[in-house]
């Protein structure tokens, strides 16, 4: 089928806020469209991640987005340099070292190549380009909480901040896609293969409860991409990398005590190009990880 059969929804703990199923926006639904699931490492008896599947829009139904769900209370975040993206040398880069590996839950893209991102990159307390008022920035906090902002309004510099990776403009604000998404501009959201306007896509937003939730999938529009993270609870939103070589999730669910690897890993999306051990060899490019608090 084309959603993956999965049990049903989370079980809710006291004092945790878990997700609500996504409301689809095609008619009739399929089997399991926009339930939540467990997904990778048990963290103290609980998922720190559920994934869900739906389809984008109502025009192209055989497509399916992946949306992962991200529990800030079970969870930290962290940065990762490429070997050429941002540049330089940084205490977290990639590969993610091997004592970090009995912990790693989730590893994630992160946004274009600095030059194309219209901002900076900020981790050890000092920045490659510029952080730019009015950017969207995914800011990784000490306490290893993560949020999703605009620089200068919603998230600024502070000794809190640990590291900021931004990347154009926000696609979704108060809860909804920003005006203007459908008018796609190639200048403004990407240069994609071929001009076209439907590619593989990746964004990353925060909820009302702080949860951090990842979108991906191909065949996306900036508007399409908006949406989904809009109606998987996000409140505010931003793209990520677009384009099929770029665009990846990967949750590691190994035995107790054991350290995650390719072998235990899964992709959000089948249709993902990288394999799940991308992350445990050099990249040129910098990403996200997520670990057990």
């Amino acid at each position: 089928g084309l959603i993956p059969g999965h049990a049903g929804a989370p079980a809710a703990l006291p004092g945790r806020v878990l997700p609500t199923p996504i409301a689809p926006v095609t008619f009739p639904a399929v089997a399991g469209e926009g339930v939540w699931h467990p997904a990778g490492r048990v963290v103290n008896g609980r998922s720190g991640v559920y994934e869900a599947f739906v389809r984008p829009d109502t025009v192209h139904t055989s497509l399916v987005t992946g949306v992962a769900w991200m529990d800030p209370h079970l969870l930290t975040f962290k940065t990762f340099a490429g070997a050429e993206e941002p540049g330089g040398s940084w205490a977290a880069r990639s590969p993610i070292p091997t004592a970090l590996r009995t912990s790693l839950v989730a590893a994630f893209n992160s946004g274009f190549r600095l030059r194309d991102a219209h901002g900076g990159y900020f981790a050890d307390g000092r920045t490659v380009g510029h952080l730019v008022n009015g950017a969207a920035s995914f800011v990784v906090r000490a306490d290893g909480t993560a949020t999703v902002g605009e620089w200068g309004r919603d998230v600024t510099a502070r000794p809190s901040v640990v590291a900021v990776r931004q990347n154009l403009s926000l696609l979704v604000d108060r809860s909804a896609p920003v005006p203007g998404l459908a008018h796609d501009s190639l200048a403004k959201w990407g240069a994609t293969l071929g001009n076209q306007v439907l590619v593989w896509r990746s964004g990353v937003g925060v909820t009302a409860s702080g949860a951090i939730v990842y979108a991906g999938g191909p065949g996306l529009s900036v508007a399409s991409l908006a949406s989904v993270l809009s109606r998987a609870g996000a409140v505010r939103a931003m793209e990520l990398d677009i384009n099929t070589t770029w665009v990846n999730y990967f949750t590691f669910d190994p035995a107790p005590g054991s350290p995650a690897s390719g072998v235990n890993g899964t992709k959000l999306l089948a249709g993902m190009a990288r394999p799940s051990s991308r992350y445990f060899r050099t990249t040129a490019r910098d990403f996200i990880a997520a670990f057990a608090r």
